[in-house]
């Protein structure tokens, strides 16, 4: 059954150090058993080693990073009569920043070995250089959209 309306947007504060609304979504996202102080304490260790390693400003290789390993078209599914379709879809900016966000945590957490904020400087750099894990996943759902484009003309 459908919803009567679609619920408001919830705007989430900025957060302290950059000021950013995204870095703030994306502490919330990375956050584990509600520890946002231990999620905000790594991503900020994560950015300064950013920083030191790249000598460049961490917020904008996140902002990179985050444009890179979102994506622009994926597949849902369409029941048509008994059979089910993969059909491509365009993808609205806030579905692509949650995408690329849960995109870029779980390719961090998957990583080998060093402590997370270090995985998380690594996979968002790489991101960044639209290499990794991260910006492989996107491809990938890139080539599914673009093999199913024939039943384009089922749209939801």
């Amino acid at each position: 059954m459908a919803r009567r309306r679609r619920p408001d947007k919830r705007i989430s504060t900025p957060d302290v150090r950059y000021n950013s609304t995204e870095v703030q979504a994306f502490i919330n996202r990375m956050m584990l058993d509600g520890k946002k102080s231990t999620a905000t304490r790594l991503i900020y260790d994560a950015f300064d080693l950013i920083e030191a390693k790249t000598k460049q400003n961490p917020l904008e290789v996140f902002q990179t990073a985050l444009k890179n390993v979102g994506p622009s078209m994926e597949v849902r599914p369409r029941r048509v009569g008994g059979s089910t379709y993969q059909v491509p879809m365009e993808v609205n900016s806030a579905r692509s920043f949650a995408l690329a966000a849960r995109w870029i945590v779980a390719s961090a957490r998957s990583r080998g070995g060093k402590s997370f904020a270090e995985k998380l400087a690594g996979e968002l750099s790489e991101a960044a250089q639209g290499q990794g894990a991260s910006v492989r996943k996107k491809e990938e759902t890139h080539k599914m959209a673009e093999a199913n484009r024939a039943f384009s003309h089922y749209r939801i």
